[in-house]
């Protein structure tokens, strides 16, 4: 499995997840706050699956 994440995009994956996560723990929103679970999994693996499908890698470049 290839990384195509990179560090502006994982970082801001991990904050709307952990943000999303709070807000449903607290009660903020509803249920669909738990789906802050994806973009929080895709920051820390840094693979995100529909970024294959689609062709996009926004991490480093290879020499």
């Amino acid at each position: 499995m290839n990384t195509n994440v990179g560090t502006l995009d994982r970082v801001l994956r991990i904050a709307a997840g952990l943000v999303l996560i709070a807000l449903a723990a607290t009660g903020t929103v509803g249920w669909w706050g738990w789906l802050g679970a994806v973009p929080l999994a895709t920051g820390l693996f840094r693979f995100c699956p529909a970024y294959t499908l689609l062709g996009i890698n926004t991490g480093p470049m290879k020499k």
